[in-house]
């Protein structure tokens, strides 16, 4: 039986792409391949009778060509200020395994790295997005600049972490990380954020 769950709350991403990025426009990365840190933080999330909110997780994935073409790795990284009945929560909510819109990332999917608690600190400031895992990920993005000062923004874009919401493109002024064989380390390249929503159906 599946277990029922909702999500909610505040997103944002950024990788080795320029920006925009062209894998959310089913197009080839700009660089060959595609390295991306995908992050979350819950404002308000139950998955069965476990509470998550004010949780944080951290998706790191790797694509070696096309991200459509599947081949990807993935590392995922839970709160650890979560209980191990809530860390197991969040690793089926972002991991895909519970169901979900993430769930169709699972046939791109070729090996999964790994799964690891670990402190994350995820910051809002303005629009700036920040987030930093010690020792392994820093990734800091900030909101491009667009006519008359307004935010630059895309909707409907067809391959997306978080369907139905504004994308607001930024650009990164730093990302680093280094795990698993994986290494990632750019600055002004592309970065996305959003609220996101998720459900079990």
């Amino acid at each position: 039986m599946t277990t029922e769950w909702k999500v909610s709350g505040t997103y944002f991403e950024a990788c080795n792409c320029d920006t925009a990025c062209p894998c959310v426009f089913t197009s080839a990365p700009t660089t060959g391949s595609c390295t991306v840190l995908l992050a979350w933080h819950v404002t308000a999330g139950r998955y069965g009778d476990a509470v998550l909110d004010g949780f944080n997780a951290v998706l790191a994935a790797h694509a070696p060509g096309h991200m459509l073409k599947g081949g990807w790795k993935v590392a995922l990284y839970v709160d650890e200020r979560a209980d191990e009945k809530q860390r197991d929560a969040l690793a089926a909510v972002f991991s895909g395994k519970g169901g979900g819109h993430l769930s169709a990332l699972g046939p791109l999917i070729a090996e999964v790295l790994g799964v690891k608690a670990v402190p994350i600190r995820y910051e809002e400031d303005g629009k700036k997005r920040r987030l930093s895992i010690p020792g392994i990920a820093e990734s800091e993005i900030a909101a491009m600049v667009g006519q008359q000062g307004a935010d630059v923004t895309i909707n409907n874009h067809p391959f997306t972490a978080v369907p139905g919401f504004t994308a607001t493109v930024a650009k990164s002024t730093k990302v680093s990380f280094k795990d698993h064989g994986l290494e990632l380390q750019v600055s002004d390249k592309n970065g996305f954020y959003s609220p996101f929503a998720y459900a079990s159906a």
